[in-house]
């Protein structure tokens, strides 16, 4: 029997602050609270791309960066679930594009959650550019998220 029979099952959910991966937070909270098991809170983050060939103005390194993803990642967790957690949470933030770092981070999941668009590419879309990719190619099940809607009533 491998070891992964007796070990939690693991959820992975992608955030960025948006209000479909807060949605996608507590569905994945509710999930590992049915199933037993674990979720792994991911934010991934890039260093600004160039600006029409010239480097951004900064002097942040990545460390700073890091950081500031962490301290973020740690505002939404709790602004979502509060201080009484049922399951465990496990924050993460990483380096790199975010459809990267989720499929990554999606090896040996259960689950992988995500919202069906975050803060960038063109709100009307159906999905965004990171929940498509990640539809089509995670190594795990996926469950795409919508936020609420201002249309809804």
């Amino acid at each position: 029997m491998s070891n992964n029979a007796t070990s939690a099952p693991r959820i992975v959910v992608g955030l960025d602050g948006s209000e479909p991966s807060k949605a996608a937070l507590r569905l994945a909270a509710d999930q590992a609270a049915l199933t037993g098991g674990v979720v792994d809170a991911i934010l991934a983050w890039e260093f600004p791309t160039n600006w029409y060939g010239l480097a951004p103005p900064t002097d942040t390194k990545a460390a700073d960066y890091q950081e500031q993803a962490r301290r973020l990642l740690d505002q939404v967790i709790d602004e979502v679930l509060g201080a009484e957690r049922t399951v465990e949470i496990r924050p993460r933030s990483a380096q790199g594009h975010p459809a990267a770092v989720l499929l990554e981070a999606a090896v040996g999941a259960r689950l992988l959650v995500v919202g069906n668009r975050g803060h960038g590419g063109f709100s009307e879309a159906l999905l965004g550019s990171v929940s498509q990719h990640c539809v089509q190619h995670a190594p795990c099940p996926v469950v795409v998220v919508r936020g609420p809607s201002h249309h809804e009533s």
